[in-house]
């Protein structure tokens, strides 16, 4: 037990890679998610929520795109994997529980993420025409249906609209404009400027689920949704994205008893319940939003946040660490894997990152380290007492001596 605890007090205080790098095991961790996406992770993960398949695959290939970006000599394989993840988004299986009536087809919530792998695959290697032309063709059927559309949040279902998606999907707008030039900005403009005017009044953040008809708050801003629109606003708004972090980080980051730091599913003074997309909650902590926001603090420029996180997934993780591979959680749940993948490699695809300060406890190391050391010595706690007897005893028989 204490040979562990060392073991693991070490992981826990090695140096974690700042933003504009990527972990060492990434290439592993990979290697590890191809490997269970062969032998169907995509397909189980859709029978624990909607998008299992669709964010198994997308995340796959968008941390394949974020690595090759951090390191060129990745480059050729992330093309091909990244390709390869595309094509299952695309395929009739990742399609089927997404309405191809919706505008635009199979609803923003799949046409978004479809649309930003494609445009990420294309910021590494622009060489295939054909799939030049379909992002061409699927940036101009988003931005049709946002100009059509008198809330800027589309749905995803029919009759359900989440901003979060639509973040996405307009994101994907601004990294084809940025790879092939200007052509959405007066739709990319539109959005940002409703978006600020439908935000969600108990927080000034955008909500997590909103009316399809006309944008309305819904249900109030949430930390799974939140750490995904701060991994895509920076990329769409910068000025808007400074200040709805800032919001972010207030009202969501916490220390329970002291341990953290830590992302709140329900903003501060307020409580909820978990479900399928935050997971079971622990104390109001969201483990799923918690490991997503490493993500979102490298691309605002949250370096010791970042840090802090990643870090903590060393210690909570569970990581099995070897030649070939990585995996956390004794790689039990394959699509948790993909969440870190792509938030440990996480970066801006069309903006430059941002230069933030952002004020972390500096002390937030110790409680962890403190249950560790407790740990350590608890096998030993008899022969301490025995020799602590043993001196005492020595000492008493000098004194009377």
């Amino acid at each position: 037990m204490t040979a562990c605890c060392l073991i693991v007090a070490g992981r826990f205080l090695l140096p974690q890679p700042g933003a504009g790098d990527i972990p060492g095991s990434t290439e592993r961790q990979l290697s590890f998610l191809r490997a269970a996406l062969d032998d169907g992770a995509d397909t189980a993960a859709q029978q624990q929520f909607p998008e299992g398949h669709l964010f198994s695959n997308a995340l796959y290939g968008l941390a394949w795109v974020q690595a090759a970006h951090a390191e060129p000599g990745l480059r050729p394989q992330a093309v091909r994997e990244s390709r390869w993840a595309l094509a299952r988004l695309e395929s009739e299986e990742g399609r089927a529980v997404f309405s191809p009536k919706l505008q635009p087809a199979h609803g923003i919530f799949w046409a978004g993420w479809t649309n930003w792998l494609r445009g990420a695959i294309l910021s590494l290697d622009s060489s295939d025409s054909a799939q030049v032309q379909r992002f061409s063709e699927h940036s101009q059927e988003i931005a049709q249906a946002f100009a059509a559309s008198d809330t800027p949040f589309l749905q995803a279902y029919r009759g359900q609209a989440w901003p979060v998606d639509s973040t996405v999907a307009i994101a994907s707008l601004r990294l084809h404009d940025k790879l092939f030039g200007a052509r959405h900005s007066a739709v990319i403009e539109r959005w940002s400027e409703q978006a600020r005017t439908r935000l969600d009044p108990a927080t000034g953040l955008l909500p997590h689920q909103v009316s399809a008809v006309d944008g309305s708050t819904a249900s109030g801003s949430r930390a799974t949704s939140q750490t995904v629109i701060h991994r895509f606003l920076p990329d769409i708004d910068p000025e808007f994205a400074a200040s709805q972090y800032s919001l972010y980080r207030d009202q969501f980051l916490t220390y329970p008893a002291g341990f953290g730091p830590a992302l709140r599913e329900y903003p501060h003074g307020v409580d909820g319940n978990g479900d399928v997309d935050s997971g079971p909650l622990i104390a109001g902590i969201s483990l799923s939003a918690t490991v997503v926001a490493q993500g979102a603090a490298r691309v605002n420029g949250d370096d010791a946040l970042a840090r802090a996180l990643a870090a903590e997934g060393e210690l909570l993780g569970l990581p099995i660490d070897l030649p070939g591979s990585k995996r956390y959680a004794f790689g039990l749940f394959p699509i948790g894997d993909a969440f870190v993948a792509w938030s440990s490699t996480a970066r801006p695809l069309v903006a430059e990152p941002p230069s933030a300060t952002y004020d972390l406890r500096w002390w937030w190391r110790l409680p962890w380290l403190t249950v560790l050391a407790l740990t350590a010595l608890a096998p030993w706690t008899g022969q301490i007492t025995a020799a602590t007897r043993g001196v005492v005893r020595r000492g008493t028989r000098a004194a009377k001596g």
